[in-house]
C-alpha cells in the first residue's frame, strides 16, 4: 500500500482572504515576523497497490477532476515515503 499526498493551493495571483485573516490575527495572538500566510488543502490518498506511474496518473486525474479547481488552484502530487 502506498500513500500519495495531493497539496492544493490558490494560484499566487488569486486573493487568499483566509490567509490574510490568519496573517492579521497572528500579531494579536503574540506571533511576530510573519509577512504573509497562504492557506491550502492537503489530501492523503491511500492506494491499494504501488505508487507507480499509472497510479500517479490516476491521482493526478482525481486532482484535476475533483480535488482542485484548476482555474484558481495549483496542485502537487507526491508519494509519502
Amino acid at each position: 500500500m502506498a500513500r500519495v499526498i495531493v497539496d492544493v493551493m490558490l494560484k499566487p495571483e488569486i486573493l487568499d482572504a483566509q490567509g490574510q485573516a490568519i496573517a492579521r490575527a497572528l500579531p494579536r495572538l503574540g506571533f511576530s515576523g510573519v509577512s504573509a500566510v497562504r492557506q491550502g488543502k492537503r489530501f492523503e490518498v491511500d492506494l491499494e497497490g504501488p505508487a507507480d506511474e499509472a497510479a500517479l496518473s490516476e491521482v493526478r486525474k482525481m486532482a484535476e477532476t475533483l480535488l482542485a479547481n484548476t482555474v484558481i488552484e495549483n496542485y502537487t502530487v507526491t508519494v509519502e515515503s
